[in-house]
């Protein structure tokens, strides 16, 4: 009678201290999240204070911070749409040839013609267009997501061009125009600043509080698996796209507000600066792995890093080189760290 007693107190100890250990590893990823974002916030006050120091008068301006902040707004909405596409084990290289094109076909003359809604709708629409071909093609074409995109790049580009022809489509809508004034800023704050901020919390949402996000996750994480749980892959791949080609087109949108104009070397090296700041703000570039606001703090990071070398007049390949420095420290991060994990 007393065995069986004994051994239910020898079992008693392990049961009681399963969930203490699960309760731990749980908060883990919670605890990663936290450095990590307190690091990029570290790094962007030092940025700060780097530019305070070098170009006090001119980097301080509310100004010169309303710039910073609007030419983040643009590269950060694609960033949006590459966090989703990053985190289910895809790439796409293509983002900144489908601003281009979304941006010169928006603004031809015809298009023009139907005012602001016009512009909007033909922008938004090119980009969902160039990610439905994307998305087909690596779902259900069978494609490896970097041919595939590469080749999307190649052609929207060269789109675009013969659209132009080489020229730049000035757009002579007011309503558009007006929408990067001064006076459609709300509390100091650009329209462009806003946009930026709905679909950032929108991403947000969509990628952790629904279930297209822990799909999305699933997915990155181990395909097969995510097929045997009864998850489309197939099907959620071309939702991925279609949403990085949303994304693209709203900011063509942008881009044309800002520029008031639509050329064929918009969005030029974005690809870049959209994986780059994924990366660096903890997105797991192998997949399975994705944050909304570290992507949303990589591309402040990068932009300011920009704002600052053209103020103390650097040359264009010294922002490249420090950019791609970056990109290096925090691939090498990710993979000191057990199973990517920062």
């Amino acid at each position: 009678m007393t065995q069986p007693a004994t051994a239910a107190q020898k079992e008693a100890p392990p049961s009681a201290a399963a969930p203490a250990d699960g309760e731990r590893s749980s908060r883990r990823p919670v605890l990663r999240w936290g450095v990590r974002t307190l690091s990029l916030l570290g790094v962007l006050a030092v940025l700060v204070a780097v530019g305070g120091i070098t170009a006090p008068d001119e980097f301080l301006a509310t100004s010169n911070l309303q710039l910073v902040l609007t030419q983040a707004s643009v590269i950060g909405v694609v960033t949006v749409g590459m966090t989703f596409v990053i985190t289910s084990g895809g790439i796409d290289l293509s983002v900144g040839a489908m601003v281009a094109l979304a941006s010169v076909w928006a603004t031809t003359v015809a298009t023009q013609e139907f005012g602001f809604a016009g512009i909007l709708f033909t922008a938004v629409i090119v980009g969902v267009g160039c990610g439905l071909v994307n998305g087909l093609l690596i779902a259900y074409g069978r494609m490896v997501p970097f041919i595939a995109t590469l080749a999307m790049l190649a052609s929207a580009r060269g789109l675009a061009l013969q659209i132009t022809g080489g020229s730049t489509q000035v757009v002579t809508v007011d309503s558009v125009l007006d929408l990067g004034s001064r006076d459609f800023y709300v509390l100091g704050v650009p329209p462009l600043v806003l946009i930026f901020a709905a679909v950032t919390v929108i991403g947000w949402l969509l990628l952790n509080r629904t279930t297209f996000g822990r799909r999305t996750v699933a997915v990155g994480g181990n395909a097969e698996a995510a097929r045997l749980a009864g998850i489309d892959v197939r099907r959620q791949r071309l939702y991925l796209y279609l949403l990085s080609g949303l994304c693209c087109g709203i900011a063509a949108f942008m881009l044309i507000v800002l520029a008031g104009s639509g050329q064929n070397t918009n969005g030029n090296l974005y690809e870049l600066d959209a994986i780059a700041a994924a990366i660096i703000g903890g997105t797991l570039l192998s997949g399975g792995r994705g944050t909304i606001v570290g992507s949303v703090l990589g591309v402040l990071v990068f932009t300011t890093i920009t704002n600052i070398f053209a103020l103390n007049n650097l040359e264009t390949a010294v922002q490249q080189i420090a950019k791609g420095a970056i990109i290096v420290a925090a691939v090498l991060v990710q993979r000191r760290s057990p199973h990517g994990e920062t």
